[in-house]
């Protein structure tokens, strides 16, 4: 009989779906709760799992808030590509609004907002670098920085202070704008 050289790595099964139990109590508790007052023991709770699984996966509440806020809006989907990036700038911005729309996804977003602290969420790296991705295809006609301060950060500004004009908001007028 030989020894196996390698380690066996995990195939997600038991590991997937302890993760997708975090997430789903984080998610309940931030809707019910809000994001200031989640703890790793609550969300252990919830969860049905081990507190010291979460602290081994994000070591405090607040990373992993930023961390969960970053998986919400998957930056490994695929971005609009028609062809116009005028259309596909307008429609990842309608993305935007409709998924901040939802409460629990704004909650989590000033959630992980707040997480960061001074430092760059990863969500907002997430989004910058989508915002590169549309001005790479532009050809030069305007930068990543002219994507974000002109259809994200309205965007982002009303999620965070003004969520119940959301649904307001004219996804082309920012892009038409830029």
């Amino acid at each position: 009989m030989t020894a196996e050289s390698t380690p066996r790595r995990r195939t997600g099964g038991r590991s997937a779906a302890v993760l997708a139990s975090i997430r789903k109590a984080v998610e309940e508790l931030i809707s019910e709760l809000g994001s200031d007052a989640i703890t790793i023991p609550m969300v252990a709770e919830r969860a049905g799992v081990n507190h010291s699984s979460i602290y081994r996966r994000w070591g405090d509440a607040r990373t992993m808030i930023n961390d969960l806020a970053t998986y919400r809006l998957d930056p490994e989907r695929s971005l609009p590509d028609t062809g116009d990036v005028r259309s596909d700038l307008a429609a990842w911005a309608r993305e935007l609004i409709s998924h901040y729309s939802a409460p629990v996804n704004a909650a989590i977003l000033r959630g992980g907002a707040a997480a960061a602290g001074e430092s760059e969420s990863d969500c907002l790296r997430d989004r910058r670098a989508e915002a590169a991705a549309f001005a790479a295809r532009s050809g030069g006609t305007f930068s990543g920085d002219e994507v974000i301060d002109r259809v994200v950060a309205p965007i982002i500004y009303r999620v965070i202070f003004l969520p119940w004009t959301l649904s307001e908001i004219d996804a082309q007028a920012y892009v038409d704008e830029l």
